[in-house]
């Protein structure tokens, strides 16, 4: 009666439902986060590049994480299911990058104006 590829849990939900992820998946994120944990910490712990390649390195890897944890622990993906999340993150980034950039702006605005007298 129960078809094994879409039998249910006692919630109700399918058990391969794509809102959930398995252990595979964790395992994956987590491997992928210690690496990308990993390789900035060795080059500021052993600093062998230059300073700015090395700042744009760690700034790379922190938005390639970002996306990692997205990816396999807050499952957002391009699916339909997932389509009001994303475009939940997506505007409250933007919301963030503005208000930080832009008070930043203003900041060294003043500074600038400030000590130019």
């Amino acid at each position: 009666m129960a078809n094994t590829a879409h039998s249910q849990n006692g919630h109700g939900h399918d058990s391969h439902d794509a809102g959930h992820g398995s252990v595979k998946s964790y395992g994956i994120g987590f491997i992928l986060s210690v690496i990308l944990t990993l390789i900035p910490f060795g080059l500021v712990m052993y600093p062998t590049l230059p300073k700015s390649i090395t700042l744009m390195i760690v700034v790379a890897f922190a938005v390639i994480q970002v996306l990692v944890h997205l990816v396999y622990f807050l499952h957002l993906d391009r699916s339909a299911a997932q389509r009001n999340n994303v475009i939940a993150f997506v505007f409250a980034a933007i919301v963030i990058v503005l208000l930080v950039g832009l008070s930043l702006w203003i900041m060294f605005s003043i500074h600038t104006f400030m000590m130019a007298k």
